[in-house]
């Protein structure tokens, strides 16, 4: 069976794959959902730096939680962090595609897009 085409989606990184009803708009197809399509906001670029500068001139081999990069935007109160988790797993999906990190669990890369639970990045 061929393998479908597919790309990440803009917005959150996830990976978009190739559908029938896409046949003649697939070069346009951007986002994954009507959600995504509301597009990337200032603070969804602020956790892609963020995360970017907690692992600026560290070794490669070093680890980040996407909880460092939420807490460092949202601050120490848990009601404040805790809705920027998935935010920052979108920011962390979109630096995979952009090919500067990859996501691991238990010490495997693993793919962005089916990863659930705890993860951890670091520079690729």
């Amino acid at each position: 069976m061929p393998t479908l085409p597919s790309k990440p989606c803009i917005t959150c990184g996830r990976i978009i794959t190739w559908r029938k009803k896409w046949e003649r708009d697939w070069d346009t197809i951007r986002y994954c959902s009507d959600r995504c399509k509301k597009g990337i906001t200032n603070l969804d670029t602020q956790i892609e730096s963020t995360i970017l500068e907690l692992l600026k001139g560290k070794p490669k081999s070093t680890t980040i939680c996407p909880s460092q990069a939420a807490r460092l935007v949202g601050g120490e109160d848990e009601s404040q962090w805790r809705p920027l988790m998935e935010p920052a797993r979108a920011a962390a999906r979109r630096l995979v595609a952009k090919g500067l990190l990859v996501i691991t669990q238990g010490g495997r890369v693993v793919d962005p897009s089916t990863a659930r639970g705890p993860i951890r990045l670091r520079k690729k």
